[in-house]
């Protein structure tokens, strides 16, 4: 059976490799495939922040009662990558490479910051205490990561 900790995981790699496939392409000058992978890097981010915001936050709080701990770390945080995301886009809009070289860098630091924490801290917790519900918050939060923009199987 597949853990909260591996599923979003895997859904952090994905994310990775979506922010690779806009280095690539700006790498060879290609504004228009950057712009389509970017696009796919921030609708996935998103549809990511939204399932631990509505779902697996929330039922992890409920669990434990902890609604002050590592759940609102996280979502500090997203709210600063949101940022980050938004002033890239800025930057690929406006075709700054330089710009969106150093939102990327400061983005790439914090997602790597950020998932560290969650997958040896916050999703190994999520898994011992919501080990239960396992089945039925990774069901609805496969059904939330669908609807990120050129979702991966």
């Amino acid at each position: 059976m597949t853990t909260i900790k591996t599923f979003l995981l895997d859904d952090h790699r994905h994310c990775d490799d979506l922010f690779a496939a806009v280095e690539q392409a700006l790498a060879r000058l290609d504004w228009e495939r950057a712009a389509t992978a970017f696009a796919s890097l921030h609708s996935a981010m998103e549809q990511h922040f939204v399932a631990e915001e509505t779902i697996l936050f929330p039922a992890f709080e409920a669990k434990t009662g902890m609604s002050r701990g590592p759940t609102e770390v996280m979502r500090v945080e997203h709210a600063q990558m949101r940022e980050l995301l938004a002033a890239a886009q800025q930057s690929l809009q406006a075709r700054d490479a330089d710009d969106y070289a150093g939102n990327a860098e400061t983005l790439l630091i914090m997602m790597q910051q950020h998932n560290m924490k969650e997958e040896h801290v916050l999703y190994p917790m999520c898994d011992d205490h919501l080990a239960d519900q396992s089945g039925a918050l990774l069901q609805r939060m496969g059904n939330q990561l669908k609807q990120a923009v050129g979702y991966h199987a």
